[in-house]
């Protein structure tokens, strides 16, 4: 029996799935709403808000933090630290909505989209 284990599997390795879901967030918050299964979009939540919270610390750790999460992309470090912890200051959680889109005609997993509230 598998104690202390978090987090879904989502069927990767785990380099593969880190990855995935880092590029999942950045795409959320360049684009404030992505079209993802409802799987992905309930591991990737709490890293969406776990960033903004660090961006609305707003100080030279928070920065330095969020670039060492995401190296390659100084543009969304930008927008975490000045649009996003503005619009969300006076809001301690809940930055992300799921909404349910119905199901992929492929393979009929349940398609959501993911957004900043």
């Amino acid at each position: 029996m598998p104690h202390r284990v978090a987090g879904r599997k989502l069927s990767r390795k785990p380099s593969h799935r880190l990855s995935m879901l880092a590029n999942l967030a950045v795409a959320i918050v360049r684009y404030e709403r992505v079209k993802t299964t409802e799987a992905k979009a309930k591991e990737v939540r709490g890293i969406v808000d776990g960033m903004i919270v660090t961006a609305k610390r707003g100080d030279l750790a928070a920065r330095r933090a969020l670039v060492a999460q995401m190296p390659h992309e100084p543009l969304i470090v930008d927008k975490l630290m000045g649009e996003l912890a503005d619009k969300y200051a006076d809001r301690s959680s809940g930055f992300t909505r799921i909404v349910k889109l119905g199901e992929r005609l492929g393979d009929a997993a349940p398609i959501v989209q993911i957004e900043l509230v």
